[in-house]
């Protein structure tokens, strides 16, 4: 164990001074936030989380824990305060380690029951929660390590200006909008639309000013 935790240490010191990582992880953050936050909150408000009939298995497992009332309430409640922990520096690690025990057992059911193609969009969640261990790790190995140090000195990057910290902001927003109303937010279509350009352009401008910003630095 501590050769493969000396081993993760090397490769986060080495990760840690790659700004397109540090841009990668930030987009990561904002994807699973934006994918649980308004799912969270439908079981948060008491609503169903699917109209699918209690014929299909997947259907009647939903209904089963739409009727658990408070756990129902809880599973949301959890997966709401995970999506909000990731965002912020200071908690990342905290919700990277209580995201990744919901995304495993969301995974786990998915594979379990007919979910069609849903694995497919858990798996990866499943794989960007591991990722976001490994960007923390120097927080959270004490965990794991009894004798680990609680604090190691690691590289901390930053966004390069306002202007790339408000494209990260206003994507941020624009896809909570997006998936408030396809997890049954009643909002005007072309604010639908417009929400959903504005969060495409913002990934796009996001990534174009990381490869920009990257090259400029190599350059220097």
């Amino acid at each position: 164990m501590k050769k493969i935790d000396a081993l993760l240490i090397q490769l986060l010191l080495w990760a840690r001074k790659q700004p397109l990582l540090y841009r990668f992880t930030l987009g990561t953050r904002i994807l699973l936030a934006v994918g649980f936050i308004p799912t969270g909150m439908v079981k948060v408000l008491g609503h169903r989380f699917t109209t699918l009939s209690t014929e299909h298995e997947t259907g009647a497992f939903f209904e089963v824990l739409y009727q658990s009332g408070y756990y129902w309430q809880f599973l949301g409640a959890a997966q709401v305060m995970a999506g909000i922990l990731i965002l912020f520096e200071r908690t990342a690690a905290l919700g990277a380690v209580l995201f990744l025990g919901i995304i495993a057992n969301i995974f786990f059911i998915t594979i379990s029951y007919d979910f069609s193609g849903t694995p497919f969009i858990t798996f990866p969640m499943l794989m960007a929660s591991f990722w976001l261990i490994f960007w923390d790790w120097h927080r959270i190995r004490p965990l794991f390590f009894l004798h680990a140090p609680a604090a190691l000195d690691v590289p901390q990057s930053s966004l390069r200006n306002t202007f790339e910290r408000a494209v990260y902001v206003i994507g941020l927003l624009s896809g909570l909008m997006v998936f408030s109303v396809m997890r049954g937010l009643a909002v005007p279509m072309p604010l639908f639309y417009a929400a959903l350009s504005i969060a495409v352009f913002s990934f796009l401008l996001a990534f174009v000013l990381g490869i920009v910003y990257h090259k400029s630095k190599v350059q220097c």
